[in-house]
Parts: structure tokens; sequence; C-alpha cells
């Protein structure tokens, strides 16, 4: 949801579309300073979730911010954005905090590997006392990103000091264009025994809904409506049925349209995909 005209109108715009669980960002995610966030527009944000029963809210992490650059002035620049992200998500009383683990840019897996987690061992000691958690994203393994396997993300929570405090994003689009087959019951079980193998699912913490322009394998990170893409609107019903998953907020990052009305109508699809019978 746009913040646009103030954090606490994400709600309101929520509302109007018929959304249960959000996710916002928390500043301008294209830049590296954010306005400052004032403590009544905290206290309004907030009381309206409070009021309005939301059940879920998430914040989105900057794309500037890259953990894994091998460049030490990006690297720094990266920790101290995503802390300042981490304590504005705190205020707000946000969960989560969905970040790419980030781009190795040529210097190779390994070398991206470790400054992930040496950045989230800095950025865990930092902000100690908090609540909010950092979920890793899955992603499609375009360019030189990290994290399109489920391997990759489980190297990071094995060293990490504080593996607690992590959590995973599991994006459908991602996934499938990382090469995992979701659309079929069996597969899904598949994919899901190897996230919990490698992982475990209590990690699972919050969940993007994206079909994908895309096939299978791609590793091409293109989003579509649900249904309208590659992974097909009955893909959707493994997750949604999934007594497991019942409580992870499942959030629509697919293409945005005037009035919501995407928005309204992939909510629908999924939605009606939730009985058993159908």
């Amino acid at each position: 949801m746009s913040i646009a005209g103030g954090i606490p109108r994400a709600v309101d715009r929520a509302l109007e579309i018929g959304a249960r669980a959000i996710q916002i960002f928390v500043k301008n995610n294209n830049r590296w300073l954010g306005r400052q966030l004032f403590d009544d527009e905290v206290q309004q944000f907030r009381s309206r979730v409070r009021e309005e029963r939301l059940t879920a809210t998430v914040a989105h992490a900057s794309y500037l911010i890259n953990l894994a650059s091998p460049d030490p002035h990006l690297w720094e620049k990266s920790i101290a954005a995503l802390i300042e992200e981490l304590e504005r998500c705190e205020r707000l009383g946000l969960s989560h905090l969905v970040i790419h683990p980030g781009s190795h840019v040529g210097a190779g897996i390994d070398a991206g590997s470790h400054r992930i987690i040496r950045a989230i061992n800095r950025i865990h000691s930092d902000t100690r006392g908090q609540d909010v958690r950092l979920a890793l994203e899955t992603t499609a393994g375009q360019g030189t990103q990290i994290g399109c396997t489920f391997p990759q993300l489980a190297r990071i929570f094995h060293q990490v000091k504080e593996p607690a405090r992590l959590a995973v994003c599991l994006d459908t689009c991602h996934v499938f264009a990382a090469g995992y087959e979701i659309r079929s019951a069996a597969a899904y079980r598949q994919t899901m025994e190897e996230f919990d193998e490698t992982i475990g699912l209590p990690q699972l913490q919050v969940i993007h809904f994206n079909d994908s322009k895309r096939p299978l394998g791609s590793r091409v990170d293109r989003h579509e409506n649900i249904g309208a893409g590659e992974i097909g609107a009955q893909a959707f019903r493994h997750f949604l049925l999934d007594q497991r998953l019942l409580q992870v907020p499942k959030i629509l990052e697919t293409p945005k349209e005037p009035e919501g009305t995407g928005d309204i109508r992939n909510l629908a699809v999924l939605r009606s995909l939730c009985s058993p019978e159908n």
C-alpha cells in the first residue's frame, strides 16, 4: 500500500480494497534518506491498525540496500540504512521488514553470503531489544542475486549469531522463476518439504503472492496478476489451504492499476480459491 499523504493513509487504502494484511515502505524506497517520522503520525498509524483490526502489518526495505555489496562504502551505507528502517518499523509496531538478501555483483556467492552474514550480525547488535524481524526474501536468481535457493538462505540462518531474529518471506513468482515447481499438489508438497528440511517451516513468516510472466526456472523476476501468468490460479490454493500457513500473512505485489482495481480483482480470485470445494 502506498504511504503517499502520510503512513496512516496506507490503512485507509487497504480498507478500500478489502485487504486485512498490508505491506508498506517506511520511507521513499528509491532514496537513501527518508523524511522525519513524527510521533503523531506514528500514533495515528498504530491506532488505525488497532481500530481496524488488521491481521498483519509488515514493511519492505529500500531497493537501494545491498548487504552483499563488495563496495565497502555501499556496504556500510546499506547497513546504516537498514538499521534506520528497522527503527522506523519498531516505532510503527510492524512485525517484519522484508529485504532481498543482496547481490554479490560478481564477487561470488561465497563472498556475498559472508558479507550478508557479517552485516546482519552488526545490525542485530545495533538493534538489540527490538521486536521487528528481518525477513529474507526468496529471489528469482536474476543477475547476481543471492537467495534463489533454499540452501543459500539456510546458510545465512545457520551462520548468523542470532537466527531467531530472522525470518523468510517466500515470493511465489521468485521461487517459481528460480526453478521450484509449485503448480501441482505433489510438486507443492515436495517444494515445501525441501524448505522445511533446509530452513524450517516455522521460519516462513511472510508470503508474497504473485503470478509469473516468465516460465519455470527462467531466473527472471516479472510479476503478473493471479491466474494470468505461468503459475496459474490453482497453484495458490496449495498455500491457501495449507493449515500450517493459515496465520502467515499473504501480501499481493501484483501489477498496480488505477483505483486499486487490480488488487480488488486479485483478492477476489484468491478468496474464491479458499474453499476446498472449488
